[in-house]
């Protein structure tokens, strides 16, 4: 598995906790198909975490784009990022 720098490996967490990116998105900007990225997430994050995020992500159809609704258009919810 490829090593990222710091700011890579957050962004790809930040990425994988989303609800609406894509797996598919993940594997487009940094390489990681979706095993790949379970094991990045497991030596990435505190086990825990890592429980949580499983058990969240796990056959969610927002994170497979095959799965997903088409009227879905944008990777985030419209109140996630704040104004600034």
């Amino acid at each position: 598995m490829t090593h990222f720098n710091q700011a890579d490996t957050s962004r790809i967490i930040e990425m994988a906790w989303e609800d609406r990116t894509p797996f598919e998105a993940i594997e487009q900007l940094y390489g990681l198909t979706e095993p790949e990225l379970v094991r990045f997430m497991r030596s990435n994050i505190a086990k825990g975490s890592f429980k949580t995020w499983r058990e969240r992500h796990s056959g969610r159809k927002t994170k497979h784009l095959k799965l997903r609704s088409p009227d879905i258009m944008r990777s985030h919810c419209k109140t996630q990022y704040k104004q600034r």
